[in-house]
């Protein structure tokens, strides 16, 4: 099986833990889990350690886990692609939520494999984890709320773990306001407020993060879409 044709298997599957949450929590998984060049991308790269403890900050329906957990699946089953690292075999999941009907359909979707909790990021606790993933959220809070969210992962994160931030880059201009726009109005859809945008350039993310004592590579994520986004893979130093 192709590294592509193996993401479309994951996708599909993943999705179809989502039928018993409604029409809209299925049709959202499937789209956003077959478009979004992220989620392959975390598996072509080997990003998640095996045995993490990952923590998924604002982690929506949680389509992160039901994408490992599918991919698991199909690599016991024996479908995997030689091509690619193996997906982490052991792992358990925690994700924060502040939207109630996002967690709610989260919980239905995956059961007793994830711990989803109703929350904001900029207020609540972190426990230690080994994955912490912040993907599309930074933005929609102030630059302070920014920094503090950042710090406080920073000190939850274990020191063999890596910290995972997808952000849309400022520099990028028009590609950027586009793909803000989009964002915005999924969102209004989806029952959020539209808010003020607080965005940085890619540089300045990766100076922040330096400034927390990590490693930062930089991965473009914009795959066939024309927004600029990059993955923020930092680890401790």
């Amino acid at each position: 099986m192709s590294p592509a044709d193996l993401s479309r298997h994951i996708a599909k599957a993943a999705a179809a833990r989502y039928r018993p949450a409604g029409r809209y929590a299925y049709h959202f998984a499937r789209r956003k889990l077959s478009a979004d060049p992220l989620f392959a991308a975390i598996l072509a790269e080997g990003l998640i350690p095996d045995d993490a403890r990952i923590l998924d900050l604002g982690c929506g329906q949680g389509l992160l886990a039901a994408w490992l957990l599918a991919a698991r699946e199909c690599d016991w089953i024996g479908t995997w692609c030689d091509a690619l690292p193996r997906p982490p075999q052991y792992f358990s999941f925690h994700g924060i939520e502040r939207m109630s009907k996002d967690a709610s359909r989260a919980n239905c979707a995956l059961g007793e494999f994830a711990t989803i909790e109703v929350g904001d990021i900029r207020t609540r606790s972190f426990p230690q984890a080994d994955a912490i993933v912040i993907l599309d959220v930074l933005h929609y809070m102030d630059r302070a709320s920014q920094e503090s969210v950042l710090a406080r992962a920073r000190l939850a994160l274990s020191a063999r773990g890596v910290l995972l931030v997808r952000i849309g880059d400022a520099s990028a201009g028009r590609a950027l306001r586009l793909s803000n726009w989009l964002d915005q109005t999924i969102l209004f859809f989806r029952g959020h407020r539209w808010t003020r945008l607080h965005c940085r350039s890619a540089a300045d993310w990766i100076k922040l993060l330096v400034g927390l004592q990590l490693r930062v590579q930089a991965i473009p994520m914009n795959g066939a879409a024309p927004f600029f986004n990059v993955l923020l893979v930092a680890n401790p130093r």
